[in-house]
C-alpha cells in the first residue's frame, strides 16, 4: 500500500473523523500498525504513509496525532530534528509521537525536549503502546521512565500520566517532559512498591501492572497488599488517596478495583 492509494481511500471516506497519521517507510510494518490501530482506536481515521510529504494531502483535516518512526536514528540526527520541527510548525494542534528502535533514557528525554508527546520504543508490549497512544490522545504524555528492577538495575518501562491528574509517577517540567519524583517523597515504601503504587494511581489493572513491571500477577497482588497495610488502607483506592494526602499530591482521578 503506497501513499497515493491510502490517501485516495481517505478522500473518499469521512471528512469529519479525527485523524491519526503513521509515518513509516516500511510497507509491512506500517500496514500492521494500521490494522492494529483501526481495531483498537475506534472513532479515529488511521492513515499510513511512507514519508512526511504525504501530509499535504490532509490539509484541512483534524489531525490529532502524528507518529513518526525514526528507526535506529538519534533524535539529534539533523534529518529527524528537521522533520519534528516542520511537523510541529505545520500541525501545531497535533500531538507528535516517535517510534524508535532505541529505548534509552537519553533518547526519550531528547525527544521530549523537542516537543514530542509520546515516545514508543519497540521493546514495549503492544498493549502498553496502545495505552500510551490513548494517553497522548487524551492530552497526556507517554515516555519510558527508569523502573528499578529487583536486582537494582533500571530499565525504561513506565508510562507517565495526564497533566490533569498529576501524581507521584511524574511531574511536568517547562519543556513538557516528565521527571521522576524523588523516592524520599514516597514514604517507607520499597522501590518496587513505589512503582506499583504509581501504576495504581494511573488506574492500571493488575495484569497491565504485571506486564509493565515484568512481574507475575500474584507478585503484583502481594505488593498491593503490602502497600495497603503500610497505608492503613482497606482497598487500593484508599491506599492511593492516603498516600497522595500524606505526600502532598493531588488525589488520583481514577483507580481500578482489580
Amino acid at each position: 500500500m503506497d501513499d497515493f492509494t491510502n490517501l485516495a481511500e481517505l478522500a473518499q471516506g469521512s471528512q469529519t473523523s479525527p485523524v491519526i497519521v503513521i509515518i513509516e517507510q516500511h510497507v509491512l510494518a506500517r500496514t500492521c500498525i494500521l490494522n492494529i490501530l483501526k481495531r483498537e482506536l475506534a472513532g479515529f481515521e488511521i492513515v499510513e504513509m511512507a514519508t512526511t510529504s504525504g501530509l499535504n494531502w490532509l490539509s484541512g483535516r483534524d489531525i490529532r496525532l502524528i507518529a513518526l518512526n525514526i528507526g535506529d536514528k538519534q533524535i539529534t540526527d539533523p534529518s529527524i530534528e528537521d522533520s519534528l520541527a516542520r511537523l510541529a510548525e505545520s500541525y501545531p494542534k497535533a500531538s507528535l509521537a516517535v517510534l524508535s528502535n532505541r529505548d534509552d533514557e537519553a533518547t526519550a528525554s531528547a525527544a521530549m525536549q523537542r516537543g514530542v508527546r509520546g515516545f514508543f520504543p519497540r521493546s514495549i508490549p503492544i498493549e502498553v503502546a496502545i495505552a500510551g497512544l490513548r494517553l497522548v490522545l487524551a492530552g497526556g504524555v507517554y515516555r519510558p521512565l527508569p523502573i528499578v528492577a529487583q536486582d537494582g538495575s533500571s530499565s525504561p518501562k513506565a508510562i507517565s500520566e495526564c497533566p490533569e491528574a498529576p501524581g507521584p509517577l511524574g511531574a511536568y517540567g517547562s519543556n513538557g517532559a516528565t521527571r521522576i519524583v524523588p523516592e524520599q517523597a514516597m514514604g517507607d515504601l520499597t522501590p518496587r512498591e513505589q512503582h506499583v503504587l504509581e501504576a495504581l494511581q494511573l488506574g492500571l489493572p493488575n495484569k497491565l501492572i504485571a506486564v509493565r513491571l515484568n512481574l507475575s500477577e500474584n507478585t503484583v497482588k502481594m505488593h498491593i497488599q503490602r502497600i495497603m497495610r503500610k497505608c492503613s488502607a482497606h482497598n487500593r483506592t484508599e491506599a492511593v488517596v492516603r498516600w497522595s494526602r500524606a505526600n502532598g499530591h493531588a488525589q488520583p482521578s481514577r483507580v481500578r478495583s482489580s
